[in-house]
């Protein structure tokens, strides 16, 4: 049964990796244009996308993110998406949703008179978040990154579905 269970492992660990990754460089890019200040009136449209897409994907369950991924992308560009390019994308497009909102606590929990503080000293919006903000922030952002990578580990198993033979499949199998 040991090849089997290997097999398996590989697939779970490259799922998870590949899609915390992508997620946290999708989450920052999202956390990013959510606090983002530029208004159209009163209305700020890129703020209203990004919390458009993490409320949708955080409020639908991983399985069907993952069915709409596989059978969705060969009904729009009319290709033969392989099943474990499915999982990877679904899961790294759940995972963004989620990291993002982990950066967004992070960036908030850091004390605004530091933000204030850096502006009085002559910096400007991005180099005060570049410089202060940010590196505070991250030592509250990275324990829950950790979990986030835990949780995707979790959720890999749901790739089963689509017929990606990662650990849970495998364990089937035997």
């Amino acid at each position: 049964y040991m090849p089997y269970f290997i097999e398996g492992i590989k697939y779970t660990i490259l799922i998870s990796v590949i899609s915390v990754i992508a997620g946290v460089i999708l989450g920052s890019l999202l956390c990013f244009m959510k606090k983002t200040t530029f208004k159209i009136g009163r209305f700020n449209p890129i703020s209203f996308i990004a919390t458009a897409y993490i409320e949708i994907i955080r409020g639908t369950p991983m399985l069907l993110q993952i069915l709409i991924v596989y059978t969705a992308f060969d009904q729009i560009f009319g290709t033969n998406m392989e099943a474990l390019t499915a999982a990877i994308i679904a899961v790294s497009l759940n995972s963004g949703a989620y990291v993002s909102e982990i950066i967004r606590g992070g960036i908030d929990g850091v004390d605004k008179g530091q933000f204030e503080a850096a502006r009085s000293l002559g910096m400007s919006k991005a180099k005060a978040m570049r410089l202060v903000v940010i590196p505070q922030a991250i030592k509250n952002i990275l324990p829950a990154i950790g979990n986030e990578f835990v949780t995707v580990i979790k959720d890999s198993s749901m790739a089963s579905t689509i017929g990606v033979g990662e650990l849970m499949y495998y364990s089937g199998v035997v």
